[in-house]
């Protein structure tokens, strides 16, 4: 019945919503949330749409971060020089992920998209963001300003942004934590990452649907944009308390929850 899977699509959406900017794993939650609530749709679609509805996500970083990311062509047309060397780092930092992506995605897929990756990974980078954040208590950033990202730094977060690849890792969380141990302030690192998921996942979305095909049906089509809407809106909401949330907090909260939801995730399946 559509209307059932119209719901479950509204609460994907809301759990990429949050899982997507929060550092504890959105493809690690969508995962584990199937589990309990799976799609009555194809084993492609479904692989297929945990992807593309991040582009819903991806929209709400655009939308708050316009002024940032589109140059402003005010009376001279006059390209922004900042916003295209941003844009250029951006792109510099995505290449490592890119690259690997591409050659190995299929592999990825059938190896690790499974609860036992989750759990492993949950757990992992949950006790790291501790011993980082512990590590990094009394340090002072050395990189205060989008500006000041140079484009080996750039390429060095791109690196760690290669970790999530993996299941449960967390995008997001690969590269706060790469950008923190560099010596960028959480806060450019926070935006830095929100921008990061632009090219990389409108990339992996046109992968996933150029495999999936073209074709949809019209429950198909209701179904992703539904998650894409719910998932765009909660973004929103999920980015400005993060935003807000780091300037006086560090990330041990997250590392915690990430270690309980692993050991649950590991006793519940097991």
């Amino acid at each position: 019945m559509l209307f059932i899977e119209i719901i479950k699509a509204i609460i994907l959406g809301i759990v990429e919503g949050i899982t997507e900017w929060l550092p504890i794993s959105s493809t690690g939650h969508m995962i584990l949330v199937d589990e309990f609530i799976q799609l009555n749709m194809s084993e492609a679609f479904k692989e297929m749409f945990f992807v593309v509805i991040q582009l819903g996500a991806i929209m709400a970083v655009v939308v708050l971060y316009w002024n940032k990311l589109i140059p402003s062509f005010k009376k001279k047309p006059t390209i922004n020089s900042e916003v295209m060397f941003l844009w250029l780092k951006i792109f510099t930092a995505c290449v490592p992920a890119a690259i690997i992506g591409l050659l190995w995605d299929d592999i990825i897929d059938a190896l690790f998209y499974n609860y036992q990756t989750v759990s492993v990974t949950l757990i992992l980078y949950g006790i790291l963001f501790i011993i980082i954040e512990n590590r990094n208590k009394h340090a002072k950033p050395k990189i205060n300003n989008l500006s000041e990202i140079s484009y080996q730094t750039a390429i060095m977060i791109g690196l760690f942004q290669v970790l999530a690849l993996i299941p449960g890792t967390s995008r997001s969380g690969a590269t706060i934590l790469g950008a923190i141990l560099i010596g960028t302030s959480r806060t450019v690192a926070a935006e830095f990452t929100f921008f990061l998921a632009i090219p990389v996942m409108f990339g992996a979305s046109l992968l996933k649907i150029y495999k999936f095909g073209l074709t949809f049906t019209n429950d198909e089509l209701s179904i992703l944009f539904t998650g894409m809407v719910v998932a765009f809106v909660v973004s929103i909401l999920a980015i400005k308390f993060l935003v807000g949330y780091i300037k006086k907090h560090d990330f041990r909260v997250f590392g915690w929850y990430r270690i309980v939801l692993g050991i649950i995730v590991v006793l519940y399946f097991w």
